[in-house]
């Protein structure tokens, strides 16, 4: 059986704004975390629909919790 190993993109704080990274390299740029996780999710899909299992993942974020 074959394994495909999924693409990461992790959004990360890089040079003091947040961006995007995937495989050593960065995109997406911005002072707004949401901005950085759009860019982030917009090219999961892209990659996604290429056939490639994605993740994206927020440095910092554990997941969300009832109050």
């Amino acid at each position: 059986m074959a394994v495909v190993e999924r693409c990461v993109f992790t959004v990360i704080r890089h040079d003091g704004v947040w961006a995007v990274e995937s495989a050593g390299e960065f995109f997406g740029h911005s002072v707004d975390k949401e901005v950085a996780k759009a860019a982030a999710n917009k090219r999961a899909r892209v990659v996604q629909e290429g056939g490639r299992p994605c993740q994206v993942r927020v440095s910092g974020e554990t997941g969300f919790y009832p109050v």
